[in-house]
């Protein structure tokens, strides 16, 4: 069993910067493969930014560039930098982990970015 608890979301200006925070606990030594997704409103659930067992990152082409996943294992606690945001980054942004193939998710952090 693994949990995940977010922080860090906020309301920020059109080419501000936020960093995203979640704290996973309980069986972590097993997970291989970290990621953020988003779902803005009316629409589905999309991938963001994900980091492999290896510490290969890759991002979706609307924040290549901008944002940044990382990890602290020391602190159980995986990271998202996003700088440069745009008000269509406007989103619910969840943090998950695969973790001996099942999926888990945090609640989700609001971030609204105006224009």
């Amino acid at each position: 069993q693994v949990n995940l608890v977010e922080s860090g979301g906020g309301l920020v200006q059109a080419g501000g910067s936020l960093r995203l925070s979640c704290v996973v606990s309980g069986s972590t030594f097993t997970i291989n493969i970290i990621g953020w997704f988003r779902q803005a409103p009316g629409k589905q659930r999309e991938w963001v930014a994900g980091m492999g067992s290896s510490g290969i990152t890759n991002y979706a082409d609307s924040v290549k560039g901008r944002f940044t996943i990382s990890r602290d294992n020391a602190k159980n606690t995986m990271y998202l930098q996003m700088n440069s945001l745009k008000p269509e980054d406007t989103a619910v942004y969840y943090c998950n982990v695969i973790n001996v193939g099942v999926n888990y998710w945090g609640q989700g952090t609001q971030v609204t970015v105006s224009s």
